[in-house]
């Protein structure tokens, strides 16, 4: 199941049949593995809870855009910034993203391939598991209907490109009020 998921986000291509396993000829030696310090069940190793802390410090944001330059820049001005940036190229991989990755802001481009900004927004806020999630609309144009259109899928909050550090920073502030970023 899992590889025929894989396949159908492109991530594996071609391969043997389910169940083969890989023939690369790697194999480990009894006496290279190392046997996993027994910890309390159901409660993540020391190791394992200084890795999560140290990447809940900051706030958790997604930058969904199919332009790679716009993506980097984002990541870029918000990471600045103290947050931790998850990037997806369109709205399905936006989709799949969220769960896993659950961020408290989302910034989506309005115009891309496969699945686009609005119907992304628009499934991300019909689900109760993600209603809580703020999507701010990115979009190269201004336009009245653009806006209009954005609060009628439930965006909570519409930004114009070209944008900077400052507007990505204000537009947390009006999502995540508690937001406090570090300097940059």
């Amino acid at each position: 199941m899992a590889v025929r998921v894989a396949r159908a986000r492109g991530a594996v291509k071609g391969g043997y049949p389910v169940g083969r396993g890989s023939r690369n000829g790697s194999m480990l030696k009894s006496s290279q593995v190392r046997a996993r310090p027994a910890g309390v069940p159901g409660q993540p190793r020391q190791t394992e809870r200084a890795i999560m802390e140290q990447h809940s410090q900051g706030l958790k944001v997604m930058v969904v855009d199919d332009s790679k330059t716009i993506r980097h820049t984002a990541e870029t001005l918000l990471e600045q910034v103290g947050c931790e940036v998850v990037t997806a190229v369109d709205g399905l991989d936006a989709l799949a993203r969220l769960a896993d990755r659950q961020p408290r802001v989302v910034f989506i481009d309005v115009m891309m391939p496969r699945l686009d900004g609005y119907q992304a927004c628009q499934l991300i806020k019909q689900n109760p598991r993600f209603a809580s999630v703020r999507v701010v609309m990115l979009s190269s144009r201004d336009g009245l209907f653009d806006r209009a259109r954005a609060r009628a899928v439930g965006a909570d909050q519409f930004l114009t490109k070209p944008f900077d550090r400052a507007s990505l920073v204000q537009a947390i502030h009006a999502q995540v009020p508690d937001f406090q970023p570090s300097p940059p």
